[in-house]
């Protein structure tokens, strides 16, 4: 997959079928939406996803820089899915400033050579997010490119959004985010070294250090999995500050495999969590520290016997 990004010079020299959106958590709405560009491969086209980078949302000020899916796990995504061309458009004052219809016809028409343009129903794009489904199908007609309207996906009666995805995650319902997602709510990263604690109980777990604008969940204990060279490892994983054993503040994604021995430092993994078990707190000492582990991994290994992951 090529990416664009940094840069609003850029010229595409074949039609190109384009999904334009936020891109959020690339949820069961997004996949639904994306499958249509897809689907224009088969006509000659390149499937492009565009989007602004940062969201207008953040750069705006009205939403929290936390998000479901970082630049990198997005452009992963985006990749797995088949998408052919990645354009993360710059997102300042002068781009903010374009009209709805320099947009339409400067960018999507003569930089991008659209000729089809799948989005959903509450697009809006240009100044002051002026741009909507109606003028993009009626400058359609002038320029010949075809505008494809995707229905929104429902779970439970509601649309599946971005908000329902970090309404679930924030409160720590991952069964209901899978739902949502189509995949488990996850962190990737490289494992670092931490205080070796883990290992000095008998009990050596993987540490990954979330960035900053990954949106976390309750801070607590959860059962979990990781993802490593086309391997699956149950386990169970602690999110949050170890306040028993640790006074610095950071937060970690801690956490430890059934059975599982390998050197893992430096490694890339991806760490995904399945359902919130309990919440995390502070013990009075390390030996009931070691217990409630203990007890911990006992309840992971029933639940993965059972789920069978």
């Amino acid at each position: 997959m090529e990416i664009i990004c940094d840069t609003t010079e850029f010229q595409l020299k074949e039609k190109s079928a384009v999904a334009i959106g936020k891109f959020d958590g690339l949820h069961r709405g997004h996949r639904q939406l994306i499958s249509h560009i897809l689907k224009q491969k088969e006509q000659g086209m390149s499937a492009v996803v565009f989007t602004f980078y940062p969201s207008a949302s953040v750069f705006f000020g009205q939403a929290s820089a936390n998000e479901l899916t970082t630049r990198d796990e997005k452009r992963k995504l985006f990749e797995e899915m088949g998408i052919d061309l990645l354009i993360e458009f710059p997102l300042n004052q002068n781009t903010a400033a374009t009209s709805p219809e320099d947009f339409v016809k400067k960018i999507l028409v003569e930089q991008m050579k659209a000729g089809y343009v799948a989005a959903g129903a509450d697009l809006s794009f240009g100044y002051q997010g002026r741009g909507n489904k109606e003028l993009l199908i009626q400058m359609s007609k002038e320029y010949g490119y075809q505008v494809q309207i995707i229905d929104k996906v429902y779970y439970k009666g509601r649309e599946i959004s971005s908000t329902y995805v970090r309404e679930a995650v924030e409160k720590g319902d991952m069964l209901t985010a899978e739902e949502l997602l189509g995949r488990y709510y996850g962190f990737e990263g490289r494992v670092r070294e931490g205080n070796r604690l883990g290992r000095k109980l008998g009990m050596p777990t993987l540490n990954l250090y979330p960035v900053t604008e990954k949106l976390l969940p309750p801070k607590g204990v959860y059962f979990s999995r990781v993802l490593y060279e086309n391997c699956i490892y149950p386990g169970i994983t602690n999110i949050g500050e170890k306040p028993t054993v640790n006074e610095s503040g950071i937060i970690s994604v801690e956490t430890y495999l059934y059975d599982f021995d390998k050197d893992m430092y430096g490694k890339e993994i991806v760490t995904e969590l399945l359902q919130f078990k309990r919440s995390e707190k502070r013990f009075e000492n390390v030996q009931e520290l070691k217990f409630q582990m203990e007890k911990d991994i006992e309840e992971g290994r029933n639940y993965h016997n059972v789920r069978k992951l």
